[in-house]
């Protein structure tokens, strides 16, 4: 489903900074090369997700659900000159290729990609967040939500993406639809959370942003 007619999305992107060299290089080999290409967070949705880094300047980044690393590399742009970005994701085949994006982006001392079951990361990785990104199986969204954010510090920030769902999230879902059903119930849940503040920008398919009160 496309949210917004393809004229004026191409007329959006005209006027929003254009990609690194790399990311454009990225952006290419993905689309040319990886199954489900659409999982990229690509040239808009990149970035917002850099913007949001570049205005909070965090020091620390957990990011669940690397893909090609895109979205990785957009959110690094912000961190601090110590920071560290840490990525997870349960598919080993990608590695190599994120890696070496890792490496022509320069970035080997920041980001750290971790290959796995992230429910079993996360708890291992003791980090006060200022960041976080999810975007990865949606069943666990509401999952990865309650592993961090009781170890956020006040004024970090969640983001969650793919939250509209291509629209599905306005629909009666389909009781053996766990994905739509699962972000529905994300959506309700940080919305309902007192220890937060959100928006849902309609940006690509949704990004669900919280940030921690004081």
């Amino acid at each position: 489903m496309e949210f917004l007619p393809e004229k004026l999305e191409k007329y959006v992107e005209d006027h929003t900074a254009k990609e690194s060299e790399v990311l454009a290089d990225l952006n290419r080999t993905t689309w040319n090369k990886v199954l489900q290409p659409r999982m990229l967070s690509g040239h808009l949705q990149g970035r917002v997700l850099a913007t949001f880094s570049q205005m909070i300047k965090p020091k620390y980044i957990l990011e669940i659900g690397t893909y090609t690393g895109y979205s990785a590399l957009c959110l690094a742009e912000g961190l601090q000159k110590d920071g560290k970005l840490h990525t997870i994701d349960i598919n080993e085949e990608l590695e190599d290729m994120v890696k070496s994006y890792i490496d022509k982006a320069g970035y080997n001392d920041q980001i750290e990609l971790h290959i796995g079951n992230a429910l079993e990361i996360i708890p291992a990785l003791d980090l006060p967040w200022d960041i976080v990104f999810i975007d990865a199986d949606k069943e666990n969204y509401s999952n990865y939500y309650d592993l961090v954010i009781d170890r956020m510090p006040s004024g970090s920030y969640i983001i969650a993406d793919n939250v509209l769902w291509s629209g599905k999230v306005l629909e009666e879902a389909d009781p053996k639809d766990e994905e739509t059903l699962a972000l529905k119930a994300y959506n309700k849940k940080v919305h309902a959370d007192e220890r937060v503040e959100n928006v849902l920008f309609p940006v690509r398919d949704g990004l669900m942003v919280c940030r921690k009160k004081t």
